[in-house]
This record gives C-alpha cells, structure tokens and sequence, in this order.
C-alpha cells in the first residue's frame, strides 16, 4: 500500500510540539502564572458586565478590557499555536467569582482568542463539562457529560479552552500526548503499521449532524499541508462508525494499526498527566496534542460537584488545513471561522454572532 501523502509529504519531526512527557516535565515553560494586577482586572470586568439575564451573544470583547491579562493569554496562545500545542494558565479567580461569572470569564477569554463554535447538537458555544448521567460508548454518547475514563481524542477546532472551576472528589486527572511524539514512534518502530494511519477512516459525528450533514465523515489520522502537520484522533468515534450503514468497514490490518497508535499514545513515555486545579486553564491546539481524562467520582453536594467549561476556538492566524479536512471543518482556508459541531440549532442569531465577531477578530465569516 503505499500513500502520496506518506512518501511526498512528510514534515519535519523536529518540532517542539513533538515532546515526551519527561520534556514537559522537565521544562515547565508551557505554565503561566496569572499575577494579581491580572486577576484583578478580570474580577473587575467580569463583576461589571456578568448578568445571568444575557446570553452568551450578548457580549462583545470590548466588555472585557484586561489588558495585563491579553499579555498571558497571548503567551499561552503563542506556545499552544507554534511550540508545544499546549499551555497552561493558572491563577484566574476563581475564589473571587461564582459559578457563571466563572463561565462569563471563561468566554470573555475566548472572545479575545477568536471565533467560539458550536459544540453539539443544541448549538452550545460552551460546554460545562460535569457527569450528568451520560452513557459515554454509544452511538451519540459524548464524554464531557459523563465520569467515564475517556479515549485519547482531538475536539472539532482547531483551538481547545478548559477552564476549571471544581474538580471531583478523586479521579478526573487529564492526560495529555503529543500526537506528533505518537508519529514519531509509529514511524520508527512500526513502519508498516504506520502507512496504514495515512488512509482514511469513518469517524462518526455520534448522531449531531446538521441536516445537510452526512451520519460520518472520511478522514485520516495523519496529514499534512505546507509542510505543517495535522492529527485527528477519536477511538469512540471510530468504533461507533463502524456501526453506521455505508460506513466502509476497516480492515484487519487497518484496525491493527489503530490500535496499536492508540497504545503508542497511552505509553507512559509519551502522556504526560496532570491535575487540572480550580482557577487553572488550559488551551490545546488540537492539531497536534491528544487529550484524555480518568474515571472520576464525584461529590454529593452539587455546589461542589466537578465542573469545568469547554470552548471551542477559530483562531485569526490559523494555518491551512489539508482538503481531507473540509468536510469536518467546512473551510480549509486559514483565518477563517471554521470547526465546530453546528448542530440542530443554528440560526440567524448565531449566524449574526459569528460574523460580528469575525469581523472584531478580522476573519472571513463562517461557511454555510
């Protein structure tokens, strides 16, 4: 078998997002800690502004002047966007804020990082990332509404905000790899496997596809575009396509491969684990990071309970995305608005929302 991708198009390996766990262990420069002047110039706008009678569109990024905040997220964004693919903020004040002006804060953050998408069936622009009662291996099972230990998996953005705010009794560490790092190995000790991850593969779209959606949609693990290098990863996604009628059914050899990257990228060399503190934020560039969560049990008081809020982001700078992408992302381009689960409920509203803040961040609008 052999694949054009494979043999013409092979970035470069020696990246930094292509780390080992003991690199981010030992070099801890991907941490950011937010200072006081920070934190108090985000208490001040968010108490400002936070109204539980808004909606999430209601809000523009000229509510949220900080300043001395944009230089740390900036940082962060920078390292996420062109080093490692991953960075962590920690300090955001959390003591000093409730639950949604914790949320507000959250997407105020994102308004100034680029376009929030949509990242489900309803339409959500952010996700609170608690158990409520999900079954995670279904067919329209989504990990974040569950306690269950997840697969290694990529979002649908190109850019992954998750702010803590409380964490679970015991469990609900984050594990994070490098999908790069997994390449790496995949290409050095299993060569021939390693081709088979160039092919495409159903990944299902778990029962969320918008109406001129189809059920799946065909794409490889590994690609790659002016010399940049992209990874997509689900395992419950792909195992669910193979249960949807039309899907093209992987071969012995195919799914050989899959599971033994997927072993690649669970090996203690290569996942680095971490505990995600309340006040803590971090941002994945999902192009080249993997990430992943332990089993967790939870509290009984539900002010206590794990809760965390997910963004999903089109960044300005983003780069060309390879065209086995645009089914996914519905845009290739780089700048657009593009990613996102669009889900049952996209209208005008959220239409009006994205161009408005595509033009505050100097991007082409969103593809229909």
């Amino acid at each position: 078998m052999d694949s054009p991708c494979w043999v013409t198009n092979m970035p470069s390996l020696s990246h930094p997002s292509n780390w080992r766990a003991t690199d981010l262990q030992q070099d801890q420069s991907w941490i950011l800690s937010i200072d006081e002047q920070a934190r108090q110039e985000m208490i001040k706008a968010v108490v400002a502004v936070a109204d539980p009678n808004k909606t999430l569109f209601d809000y523009r990024r000229e509510d949220f002047i900080w300043p001395r905040t944009n230089a740390f997220l900036s940082a962060a964004l920078q390292e996420v966007k062109n080093r490692r693919g991953i960075a962590l903020i920690k300090g955001l004040p959390r003591a000093n804020l409730t639950a949604h002006q914790f949320e507000i804060l959250t997407w105020g953050l994102g308004l100034h990082a680029g376009v929030p998408r949509p990242q489900g069936k309803e339409t959500q622009y952010i996700s609170a990332v608690r158990d409520a009662g999900v079954s995670y291996r279904t067919g329209t099972g989504r990990g974040y509404s569950s306690n269950a230990d997840l697969d290694f998996h990529t979002d649908s953005s190109d850019i992954v905000f998750l702010s803590c705010f409380n964490k679970a009794v015991s469990g609900g560490k984050t594990i994070v790899s490098s999908s790069m790092a997994g390449h790496d190995v995949m290409v050095r000790e299993y060569p021939e496997q390693a081709k088979w991850l160039y092919e495409p593969i159903a990944f299902s779209r778990q029962g969320e596809q918008s109406p001129d959606e189809g059920p799946f949609v065909m794409q490889p693990v590994f690609s790659a575009q002016n010399d940049k290098w992209f990874g997509r990863w689900n395992w419950n996604r792909v195992r669910s396509a193979q249960k949807i009628e039309g899907a093209p059914q992987l071969s012995a050899e195919h799914h050989a491969a899959l599971v033994q990257f997927d072993r690649v990228m669970r090996r203690p060399d290569i996942a680095f684990e971490m505990w995600l503190e309340p006040g803590d934020l971090q941002i994945i560039n999902s192009h080249v990071t993997l990430h992943s969560r332990t089993e967790f049990t939870d509290h009984d008081d539900p002010d206590q309970k794990r809760l965390l809020y997910r963004l999903w982001i089109a960044p300005p700078d983003s780069e060309p995305l390879p065209a086995c992408w645009r089914d996914l992302y519905r845009s290739c381009e780089p700048g657009t608005v593009r990613g996102g689960i669009r889900g049952f409920k996209h209208d005008a509203q959220c239409a009006e929302f994205e161009a408005r803040q595509a033009s505050a961040c100097g991007m082409q609008p969103y593809k229909l």
